[in-house]
């Protein structure tokens, strides 16, 4: 019998066991920022070789990493500049600031968990047709919504709020020397379409692929690392012939749900396909993978087909053609862009909420105990292997480093010597490391040891020469 993971339960185990720190926390914390520690440094990477290798290890996408700096004409051209905005709202009597659309939908929330349905149908249909900031004023003072601090109404008008963090290049802080922190890394894609065209002799159908640092100045962070002001996304613009631009959107939103479901083993009943109802004026499709949080649904990957929208924009605004030519058929097109999009910080939490556990076992004096495990596919396990002596003498801590040190070559291996060997299993449980690997005195005498698996805590006796081709076998299951 297993409980599902809280908020709380994530928060306190990210900390204890080294996943995720708040940033600058003896200074109190900066909020919206988070340091990832040695287990969860481990984890993300895992996830992020695991989607490069998915994305790239193929013959028709290449990778790129782009500067975070760009010139500004970049993001006139994709609209961000003029655009790229929440509506704002704040509360006169708290002075606390508010995403205006965020305050709705919350308050939808809470009319459902008390039972008024009705009520919280229209509010969610009048949020559907909002078109305005003055919709949106309009819905939260005709429903009295309360600010979640003071519980006052008083609130000004709703107001647009740029994401995009501003900075200077060189040493004069003016209007001719503003550049932006990107706010997504898609754009360092377009603007090199041509360069790896050309450099890498692809044509399209091809994509590109990249991993990278964004960043957006949220007026509200919220949900541990599901809104952060600083994140990492995993992009990949796939370039293709118009008119089989359905054909690949309908490939790509299903390669993508493969993904989570078979390389990162989360639970599908925890995942959605959330079309699109609004489409962007430039969008042929739209939909985003949903994963279940404990605060419920939230978006950790969108798929969207774009036309030629951002290929053209950036020829108007640069004056360079960003077209395929065919040199056989004389054929000249500017591509169209299927697009998917993950975050990789919360793609990374919806990993720790999916695998988190906590078991019930009954214990041999016909009791009960907790087992907290994270159960973790192995191959993104922070942790493959723990080896662990059953006492600190006979011999046994040196046949424990020869183990170590063998597979240390393929897998990341922990080498435990504290407390009681059962204690010590409950450890690695918690922390999702998928195999224990017990070195006793019959280990000395015939080179076997214990090989415990996680999941079922199953124990089989293995010769210490074919640990290694036994835990790749496992892994592969």
């Amino acid at each position: 019998m297993s409980s599902p993971a809280t908020l709380d339960a994530i928060l306190s185990l990210s900390k204890r066991k080294g996943f995720v720190y708040q940033s600058s926390e003896i200074y109190g914390g900066l909020n919206g920022c988070w340091d990832f520690g040695p287990l969860g440094v481990e984890l993300l990477r895992n996830i992020k070789d695991s989607w490069w290798k998915a994305m790239t290890y193929r013959s028709d996408i290449v990778g790129i990493d782009s500067s975070i700096l760009m010139h500004p004409r970049v993001w006139e051209a994709s609209g961000h500049v003029g655009q790229f905005s929440d509506p704002m709202i704040d509360n006169k009597t708290s002075k606390s600031r508010h995403r205006a659309d965020n305050l709705i939908e919350d308050f939808i929330t809470r009319l459902r968990n008390k039972g008024k349905s009705e009520q919280a149908d229209g509010v969610e249909h009048a949020l559907a047709s909002a078109n305005s900031n003055e919709d949106l004023h309009a819905i939260i003072i005709s429903n009295c919504i309360p600010d979640p601090i003071s519980g006052t109404t008083d609130w000004t008008e709703v107001r647009n709020f740029n994401l995009m963090f501003e900075t200077h290049v060189g040493p004069v802080a003016d209007a001719a020397n503003v550049v932006y922190l990107r706010p997504e890394t898609a754009q360092g894609i377009f603007v090199n379409f041509k360069n790896v065209m050309e450099s890498a002799r692809m044509k399209p159908p091809f994509g590109i692929a990249q991993i990278g640092k964004s960043f957006r100045n949220e007026i509200n962070t919220k949900n541990f690392l599901f809104r952060t002001r600083e994140f990492e996304q995993m992009e990949m613009q796939f370039f293709v012939k118009p008119g089989t631009e359905n054909e690949w959107f309908e490939y790509w939103r299903t390669a993508r749900w493969n993904w989570f479901t078979e390389s990162l083993g989360i639970d599908a009943a925890k995942l959605h396909r959330k079309p699109h109802e609004k489409l962007a004026h430039y969008a042929a499709a739209a939909e985003d993978i949903e994963y279940h949080f404990p605060f419920g649904w939230g978006e950790i990957e969108g798929i969207h087909s774009r036309t030629d929208f951002d290929l053209g924009r950036h020829q108007e605004f640069s004056g360079k053609k960003l077209e395929y030519v065919d040199t056989a058929s004389k054929d000249r097109f500017t591509p169209y862009v299927i697009e998917t999009a993950v975050g990789a910080t919360r793609t990374f939490m919806a990993v720790l909420c999916d695998a988190y556990r906590e078991e019930i076992l009954p214990t041999d004096d016909g009791g009960s105990e907790t087992r907290s495990l994270l159960k973790l596919k192995p191959s993104i396990a922070p942790i493959t292997a723990a080896v662990l002596p059953l006492v600190n003498k006979d011999g046994m801590p040196e046949a424990a480093h020869s183990i170590v040190s063998n597979l240390e070559r393929w897998f990341r291996v922990d080498y435990d010597t504290s407390g009681a060997i059962g204690r010590r299993y409950r450890r690695q449980d918690e922390v999702g490391t998928p195999f224990c690997i017990t070195v006793d005195g019959q280990t000395i005498s015939d080179s076997t040891v214990t090989l415990r698996e996680r999941d079922t805590m199953q124990q089989d006796r293995i010769h210490v020469d074919a640990l290694a081709g036994e835990i790749q076998h496992r892994m592969l299951q």
